[in-house]
């Protein structure tokens, strides 16, 4: 039996834990803090679900994903994704690129012109036209976390340790690795899988990869995004909109903004939006201050005034999350001589959640592949 070791139980490492003990593996996680815990980037309620990608890859594995997505709803009983549909628009989004691409992969969709588009979603403001693809949703992340565990545990295969910081990951002479906390403690096992996301870049000189390896890697570049939730104005007493909003993408050559519900974090009271990868860069997760700019929150205020009729734009919840970059914003999921990395999910992994804890598997267990482009040294641009 193969005992496997996940350093950080956030989505990619939840799902490599689920996936593991699905295919009677052992497993133990280890998490810094605890699963989905706010400082890494799978925390709250709410995560952007969607197809549209101007990379006929990337789409055609959510379409992958979203089969174990349902899956995992089934076997769990419990609602991971709302659905939403979305939005993509903006001078710089390239609908017909989307349209073709949902064309070839066959994901249903619609695209409107200005006119049209304001006259069914009134509460935006479009000056492009709009590509609607109704499957897209809404993923509760932290629930997907503690699901994905749950599961894992309940196969009596895995457990995990909270608290545990990884300090070291070395070799044993008779085969295998023991990884070591900063207090001590030592956990040993025959495969490591890498899941640290924003903690990352700290971590990497200190987990066993060979020197190769390391130089092969790209740039990990860690931000600190600033998120805001501003009320709905046609909001009822329980500050819920009259009907559902979609997510959606803008990108115009002026700004990347993205937008969905916000979730039960922040009362299911207001939309939440915010400038893809705006906020500042940090060396890593330890480097985090969870402050919000007052650049940035004038920024988006008026964002929200030219562009978001539908809300009020005052910003009642305020929240920092991480997106740890590639330089062309494709994964890095590889495999070296035990050693399994799963990170640098560049702000649009979580959708892929379960189908990365496959790849994960697959890797450490020998009995798939990954996507080239995924694979340490390949180049490609996304």
């Amino acid at each position: 039996m193969t005992h496997h070791i996940v350093i950080g139980a956030g989505l990619a490492g939840a799902a490599a834990a689920c996936s593991l003990t699905a295919r009677g593996e052992d497993v133990t996680v280890l998490e810094r803090h605890t699963p989905a815990n706010d400082r890494g980037s799978s925390h709250g309620s709410a995560r952007i679900f969607r197809y549209a990608y101007p990379d006929r890859l990337y789409t055609e594995l959510v379409v992958r994903a979203r089969e174990l997505w349902d899956d995992l709803e089934a076997k769990s009983g419990t609602e991971l994704i709302t659905r939403t549909g979305a939005l993509d628009f903006g001078d710089a989004r390239h609908t017909d690129l989307l349209a073709e691409i949902f064309d070839e992969v066959g994901v249903e969709y619609e695209v409107l012109d200005p006119e049209s588009a304001a006259e069914r979603w009134p509460q935006f403001a479009f000056d492009t036209d709009v590509l609607w693809h109704p499957d897209a949703g809404v993923i509760d992340a932290e629930t997907t976390v503690t699901t994905m565990l749950d599961r894992a545990v309940d196969t009596g295969r895995a457990r995990i340790l909270t608290d545990w910081t990884v300090t070291e990951v070395a070799r044993r002479y008779e085969g295998g690795f023991s990884v070591t906390s900063a207090t001590g403690d030592v956990v040993e096992g025959d495969r490591v899988i890498v899941a640290a996301g924003g903690w990352l870049p700290d971590l990497l000189g200190d987990l066993g990869f060979p020197p190769a390896f390391l130089e092969a890697l790209p740039t990990f570049e860690v931000r600190q995004e600033q998120a805001f939730h501003m009320p709905y104005r046609d909001a009822g007493a329980d500050g819920r909109p009259s009907t559902l909003w979609p997510t959606f993408i803008h990108k115009s050559g002026e700004m990347f903004t993205y937008g969905l519900p916000g979730g039960r974090d922040a009362g299911f009271a207001g939309q939440k939006f915010a400038q893809f990868n705006g906020g500042k860069v940090i060396g890593s997760a330890l480097d985090q201050d969870g402050q919000i700019t007052e650049e940035m929150r004038a920024r988006m205020i008026d964002y929200a005034k030219r562009n978001l009729p539908g809300l009020i734009p005052e910003p009642y919840a305020e929240t920092t999350c991480l997106f740890t970059n590639t330089p062309n914003e494709d994964f890095v999921i590889d495999e070296v001589d035990g050693l399994v990395i799963v990170s640098a999910c560049s702000g649009h992994g979580a959708k892929f959640a379960p189908l990365l804890g496959e790849f994960a598997a697959d890797l450490a267990t020998g009995a798939g592949d990954v996507p080239d482009r995924f694979r340490v040294g390949s180049a490609s641009t996304m």
